[in-house]
């Protein structure tokens, strides 16, 4: 099929509410590394790879030829019968992840992750309420809706009760309209409050949290922020579950996980995206007595999955085995010192904020206002000039990086200069 027909079948075929980016959708015929190919030819340097999905390049040979030997061995045993792949990834998963973090349970989704995740925290402490925070996104069934906390995503009113939301630490939009340091943390500090005035009996069940807000705009906390709100959500009996989907496997730089970064050790923690560069799967990890208290039945047809756990198995190695955590610690701080010179040039840049290889701009007009319009042109000068970046942020006005975990980042740092030099 050419360009025009995908798109036709596209809109006839799908759901309407499958968005795509751009005034006319990139159809994409193959990539290769960190570069993408439209059904015209044309070359694009992938920075987003798919909603910081594919960790080490599309079509990794080491990553491709694993999956394809799997294939030809087994390609599907449900959660009912043991495999070999699922218990090396679960053994894995236990060698390098923070803390007391040992037992797995393997899904399709970051949806399905802390769907698991908020099940187990509720059956460890016998209580039903949750913290999450604003400009939070969790995935789209009908608990990670209520989890998330941005109103474009969350496409009915929040029908899972026991969901609370509080101020996040936006530091470039305080919501007390507060500047840090001297702020004193008043975002984690108000959780204390938030617990004894909202949830059953001042009691919580957990507190569910990105280290960094993908969909959010990629909003990062200070320092101090994990371990003062974390200490109050255990004081009140109450478990942290880490949301590491778009902040696992180096992607903030210089540690396999983000929450590393705020020495926190996490009670579950959720993986997905970069996992397995691209194979769908979802995983959540507890400690052994929170993952023991979940009895009785319960199965997942693909969890656990022959194929997309050698997938991730082999993603993990291939990014142990070439050094790219810390190849995106350092290619991170070469992006960043462009984006800030960037921002030092051009005030349609209101804020630069990341970690590693995983860099947000959010564009903005007069006294912070959200520049949507501009941040969509943008956008499409981007793709027009070879380059593929993201978009998000609660007002739509965050451009997002996120390459793969290698390469080069310089050629990006020029193509959004030139770009952004239009007005």
């Amino acid at each position: 099929m050419d360009k025009k027909e995908i798109i036709d079948k596209q809109k006839k075929y799908l759901f309407s509410c499958v968005a795509t980016y751009y005034d006319e959708p990139l159809v994409v015929d193959h990539a290769k590394d960190q570069y993408v190919y439209d059904t015209d030819g044309k070359e694009f340097l992938d920075f987003f790879g798919g909603i910081l999905t594919v960790s080490v390049g599309h079509c990794n040979e080491k990553v491709t030829k694993a999956i394809d030997e799997q294939t030809h061995k087994v390609q599907h045993m449900s959660t009912l019968y043991a495999n070999e792949p699922q218990v090396l990834l679960a053994e894995k998963l236990a060698q390098i992840t923070p803390g007391r973090l040992e037992k797995s349970f393997f899904t399709n989704s970051g949806t399905e992750a802390n769907e698991t995740a908020v099940l187990l925290a509720q059956i460890h402490t016998k209580c039903q309420d949750v913290i999450t925070l604003r400009h939070s996104y969790s995935g789209r069934s009908y608990l990670a809706l209520s989890l998330s906390a941005q109103s474009s995503w969350r496409l009915m009113p929040n029908v899972v009760p026991g969901v609370h939301h509080i101020a996040n630490a936006y530091c470039y939009r305080c919501p007390f309209g507060l500047t840090y340091p001297s702020c004193d943390l008043k975002c984690a500090k108000d959780a204390e409050e938030a617990i004894q005035t909202m949830t059953s009996q001042g009691r919580v069940a957990a507190f569910l949290a990105e280290p960094i807000q993908g969909v959010g705009g990629f909003i990062v906390p200070p320092k101090e922020y994990f371990k003062e709100i974390v200490g109050i959500i255990r004081k009140y009996g109450g478990l942290f579950i880490c949301d590491e989907v778009q902040t696992a496997w180096g992607r903030t730089g210089g540690k396999m996980f983000g929450i590393e970064h705020w020495g926190v050790d996490p009670d579950i923690m959720t993986f997905a995206k970069g996992m397995a560069n691209g194979v769908p799967i979802g995983a959540t990890i507890a400690t052994p007595e929170v993952a023991d208290s979940m009895k009785g039945n319960t199965i997942s047809t693909f969890g656990g999955n022959p194929v997309t756990c050698t997938a991730a198995h082999a993603t993990i190695q291939v990014i142990e085995e070439e050094n790219l955590v810390e190849n995106a610690r350092v290619l991170g701080n070469r992006l960043r010192d462009g984006l800030n010179a960037l921002k030092d040039k051009y005030p349609i840049i209101g804020d630069v904020r990341g970690m590693g290889l995983m860099q947000g701009m959010e564009l903005v007009g007069e006294q912070k206002k959200p520049d949507i319009e501009n941040t969509k042109r943008v956008m499409e000068l981007t793709r027009k000039h070879g380059l593929l970046v993201g978009k998000g942020g609660t007002y739509g006005n965050v451009l997002r990086v996120a390459p793969p975990l290698f390469g080069s980042v310089l050629w990006s740092v020029g193509s959004v200069k030139t770009l952004l030099g239009y007005h």
